[in-house]
């Protein structure tokens, strides 16, 4: 079983919304994705889908884009973003997906002998923070030690790979309270997207305090989906 992530797929919502107003290398990037995506993903595989999936802004918008999601192959494991207006309670969320397409808000998903866990996070604190933002931050802390929790009661020993929307640490900024919590929980793996363009350049990727970090915004992988080391098949991670 292979790990994948990708991130900020951006899908239109029902509207027409070209992607290359970004820049001309976000045209067609779905279709590219998709053809990546086919080629490499079976359907034992896991897809980490960690926010910014559909520029919808209620969910009967976004359906159409989650169908696009769940006829892909493999399991769909999706978190959300910053710009998922359409996402609302989890449980209409829930409902409202493909099979073999899962939401993590706040818990924990057990698939196979792996734990996945996630929360959105926020900007992380510096010198210009508000207290609108700080108090975001601290209520993330919150939300990703309940997860985290929550993933060790279900077991002290299973790995545990972290979906994260914002970074959790940028390349300047390595030792921030999201990083206590996935080191004091012994978390292997956190993938994490939402920095675009000239911002790739300051996420984190590597290990740091025994923790492996992977930017996986989809423009900063060149629009073909991360396998996570490790979990390697075959099929050509």
């Amino acid at each position: 079983m292979a790990i994948y992530a990708i991130a900020d797929l951006h899908l239109p919502g029902g509207d027409i919304k070209p992607m290359d107003v970004f820049g001309t290398h976000w045209a067609g990037h779905f279709e590219r994705i998709s053809q990546d995506w086919i080629g490499k993903v079976g359907d034992e595989d896991i897809v980490l889908l960690p926010g910014d999936l559909s520029w919808a802004m209620a969910l009967s918008d976004a359906k159409q884009d989650l169908e696009a999601i769940g006829s892909l192959p493999g399991k769909k494991v999706i978190l959300r973003g910053n710009h998922d207006y359409w996402w609302s309670g989890i449980g209409r969320v829930r409902d409202a997906l493909p099979e073999n397409m899962y939401a993590i808000q706040n818990d924990c998903l057990r698939l196979n002998d792996t734990l996945i866990c996630g929360t959105r996070g926020w900007l992380l604190p510096g010198d210009q923070t508000g207290a609108d933002d700080m108090k975001i931050y601290q209520r993330e802390l919150l939300r990703l030690n309940m997860t985290l929790m929550q993933a060790r009661r279900l077991s002290e020993d299973a790995s545990i790979v972290c979906m994260m929307h914002f970074p959790p640490l940028t390349d300047g900024c390595r030792d921030t309270g999201f990083v206590d919590l996935l080191e004091q929980y012994r978390v292997e793996d956190v993938v994490y997207g939402h920095l675009h363009g000239s911002g790739i350049k300051s996420g984190f990727k590597g290990e740091h305090r025994g923790i492996r970090f992977h930017l996986v915004s989809c423009d900063a992988l060149n629009f073909q989906l991360y396998c996570l080391p490790g979990t390697e098949t075959n099929r050509g991670c």
